[in-house]
């Protein structure tokens, strides 16, 4: 007896993503109009409607690609320990960042946060690529968007350092 159907995995890993980023945005909305309008922004920074069709379309692709690893793999088990848990690890690196810059307003400490994702989505995209390189390709556009928000909270934090 079939107990989901054959289409439930790819769905769920795909949408599992959003699942933080969902709770983040409940942090940011509140935030945005009062502490991060107030804060001095370089003029490369993005204009905040951009910000969640990018983080919808990533966490769309990186779920998406867990799911074809975890597919390749048989699932989980000894051999999806490392490639799944370097995507857990990041995805919960990349959750806690919200709560740590928007919730805390602690920007170098969100700096902290993205470079220790940076670093795990690399490792994760790395593990990937000779599993499913579709999978690994699914995570470069993450990787480019996590280098320029590295950039953006550096800049933030630096700008506006001896702001309260």
């Amino acid at each position: 007896m079939e107990v989901a159907p054959a289409w439930a995995p790819a769905v769920g890993f795909t949408l599992l993503p959003h699942a933080g980023g969902l709770l983040g945005s409940r942090i940011t909305k509140k935030e945005i109009p009062v502490w991060y309008e107030s804060l001095q922004k370089p003029s490369w920074c993005p204009p905040n409607w951009v910000f969640a069709p990018v983080w919808g379309t990533l966490y769309t692709s990186m779920g998406y690609g867990s799911y074809l690893v975890w597919k390749e793999l048989g699932g989980f088990n000894e051999k999806s320990v490392v490639p799944l848990g370097l995507y857990a690890g990041q995805l919960a690196l990349n959750w806690a960042w919200t709560p740590v810059f928007f919730g805390a307003h602690k920007m170098g400490w969100g700096l902290v946060t993205l470079l220790l994702t940076t670093g795990t989505a690399a490792a994760t995209t790395a593990s990937w690529y000779n599993i499913n390189k579709t999978a690994a390709y699914l995570m470069v556009p993450y990787l480019a968007w996590l280098t320029m928000a590295s950039a953006l909270n550096y800049r933030i934090w630096n700008d506006n350092r001896n702001k309260k």
